[in-house]
């Protein structure tokens, strides 16, 4: 088994169902990380970047 493992919070998954996998898998989180989803558009000729929503990432170490 890895010593580290990243766990993404899946689209229908709450952060604490997310928790609960990693513990079930025996990890515990040590960092979590937020990343923002943006969407490229055109307006007016312009490129616009709109964010759409958030990624949530945690990184999970080994019980011992």
């Amino acid at each position: 088994m890895s010593k580290k493992k990243t766990f993404y919070v899946q689209e229908n998954e709450t952060i604490d169902e997310c928790l609960e996998r990693m513990k079930r898998e025996g990890y515990m989180p040590v960092r979590r990380m937020e990343k923002p989803l943006f969407e490229e558009r055109k307006e007016n000729g312009e490129t616009i970047h709109v964010p759409i929503g958030r990624e949530i990432v945690f990184e999970g170490k080994i019980m011992t």
